[in-house]
């Protein structure tokens, strides 16, 4: 993005949207337009992760009959079911030589070019990741799906879809599900992105609650 272009982006449009979201407790099942789907799942691809790897898949779930199964996992919330599209975040299972060569290799050729100071880092992250534990791996792999959450919830807001950010669910059930262990994969968050149902919706009108300023930012 350019100097010129940041310069006509309003601030205060990406604090209005986080003012305006919030975490929806009913939904009406209406279905959302493919284009504002794409437009999340753009965001997501877009999200910033360590070292640019990308560790992380995401799986959109519309069949009726595989929601039914990840509501039964998933405390039988009913925005799983009553959404329009349910997105599953899966991170890798553990960092291989495979995976990290991969988008090295692809943004070799997306930018037409090869960077010394590029491919000792490529060498920098093959020396140190595949040897560490692949538990700790995964770990660090999770939480840049959190990352990636944000701008799914944030680009849905814009798009005028509600969403629900959701860690209440049996991981290993739903992988067993959608069979994430044979892709290297495990879940890590469920977002169902549809509309409210305002009516039997008991937070869709509460003012949005945040600890002031000054108990949550230091300045040292």
């Amino acid at each position: 993005m350019n100097t010129e272009l940041c310069s006509q982006i309003d601030p205060m449009d990406y604090i209005n949207l986080l003012n305006k979201r919030y975490a929806t407790k009913a939904m009406n099942g209406k279905v959302a337009p493919q284009e504002k789907i794409d437009n999340i799942l753009e965001a997501i691809r877009l999200a910033p992760t360590s070292s640019g790897l990308q560790p992380f898949e995401v799986f959109v779930i519309t069949d009726t009959e595989v929601k039914s199964k990840i509501k039964e996992v998933a405390w039988n919330q009913s925005q799983v079911t009553d959404c329009s599209h349910l997105f599953v975040f899966a991170a890798w299972d553990n960092y291989t030589a495979d995976r990290i060569n991969y988008m090295f290799d692809l943004t070799n050729e997306i930018r037409g070019f090869k960077n010394e100071g590029w491919e000792n880092y490529r060498q920098q992250l093959l020396s140190n990741y595949p040897q560490k534990d692949p538990e700790q791996n995964y770990e660090h792999a999770a939480r840049q799906t959190y990352i990636a959450l944000m701008s799914a919830i944030t680009q849905a807001t814009a798009e005028g879809l509600d969403s629900t950010p959701m860690e209440g669910f049996d991981s290993s059930a739903l992988d067993g599900i959608l069979s994430l262990e044979e892709k290297g994969l495990k879940s890590t968050l469920l977002l169902p992105i549809g509309y409210r149902d305002a009516d039997n919706d008991w937070l869709v009108n509460l003012v949005k609650v945040r600890k002031p300023i000054k108990e949550l930012v230091n300045y040292i």
